[in-house]
């Protein structure tokens, strides 16, 4: 069963503790949800046959809560000990430059990806079979989630993430704020291992 994992968070720019605060227990929300699936799904796996129907919604409901859980663990490490830049040395700013041409117009278009109408998830994904990094929309907590694909930037983009620091037409600020407190040494990290 999964633990929900700690996150040392500074005071953010932008981001009320407030707002963290509640955004964590959303996360530990579907830390708890995906451990109540997967036991009933054993439970009710003793007779298959019978609990078929339960079963089925069951496995449906897993990858909402699972992806809830996991794009989140990944969103809350980037904001984790404050902010720092990213080295134009580090492999993740050289990848970036060699497929958009500047790190620049990938931000650019990053964020044109984050102001997407609707709830998701804007994602920089690492694909290893191609050794491409693709910015992709993630609907909700799991539909549009490119298979073999591992998330290397995460941007929850529910409205529970800045409606209460900021109005609902205040996204973009909500955005820029995001960039202002990111740990790029996390992502370069992450990504480095993902190249391992």
């Amino acid at each position: 069963m999964y633990n929900p994992r700690t996150f040392t968070i500074p005071t953010l720019k932008g981001i009320s503790e407030n707002t963290l605060d509640e955004h964590m227990k959303l996360y530990q929300g579907y830390v708890k949800h995906t451990n109540y699936i997967l036991n009933k799904v054993d439970e009710l796996s003793a007779d298959t046959e019978k609990n078929a129907y339960e079963l089925a919604e069951l496995h449906r409901r897993l990858g909402f809560e699972f992806g809830g859980m996991r794009n989140h663990e990944c969103y809350f490490a980037l904001l984790e000990k404050g902010a720092s830049e990213l080295s134009e040395n580090s492999p993740l700013y050289k990848k970036i430059t060699e497929q958009w041409g500047s790190f620049e117009i990938w931000m650019v278009r990053f964020k044109a990806l984050a102001a997407t109408r609707g709830v998701g998830w804007a994602m920089l994904s690492y694909d290893p079979q191609g050794d491409t990094l693709i910015n992709s929309w993630v609907d909700e907590q799991h539909q549009g989630q490119l298979a073999g694909l591992s998330p290397v930037v995460a941007l929850d983009m529910w409205e529970h993430s800045f409606v209460a620091d900021y109005a609902p037409s205040g996204k973009k600020k909500y955005i820029n704020g995001f960039f202002e407190n990111i740990n790029w040494n996390v992502a370069n990290e992450t990504y480095a291992h993902l190249l391992s």
